[in-house]
């Protein structure tokens, strides 16, 4: 388990977050000014969907944990004010998501975050 130099975020806290119900504890875990990138089949490198404050990322959180699926951390690293971790999904039906997050931590808040994401197509 990581801990970020001088702050409260720990892997611990971010699995119970990524894990819960709802989306509120891991937005809980964002600055103010969080800048989030999406990268999928939908949003390429060259035009990620990008994300701009927590009402932004508040929103994309909401829908995300308003489906029927479940969230999982697979691990995460956390190294000074830099973390990585990996996160599976699975909807009712069986669909399968798989997302890989680099972050950028700030005061021990999200302050950036790169996230390329994969699903199953069907």
């Amino acid at each position: 388990m990581g801990t970020a130099t001088g702050s409260s975020f720990d892997s611990e806290t971010l699995r119970r977050a990524v894990e819960g119900n709802t989306g509120n504890n891991l937005l809980s875990l964002y600055a103010d000014d969080a800048e989030l990138r999406i990268v999928d089949r939908n949003s390429q490198p060259s035009h990620p969907t990008v994300l701009h404050g927590r009402g932004e990322i508040a929103r994309m959180l909401d829908d995300v944990y308003s489906r029927d699926m479940t969230h999982r951390m697979e691990g995460c690293v956390v190294q000074g004010d830099r973390a990585a971790y990996s996160e599976s999904c699975e909807y009712a039906d069986g669909v399968r998501v798989l997302s890989e997050s680099m972050i950028t931590l700030r005061n021990g808040k999200i302050a950036q975050q790169i996230m390329i994401q994969a699903w199953d197509e069907e």
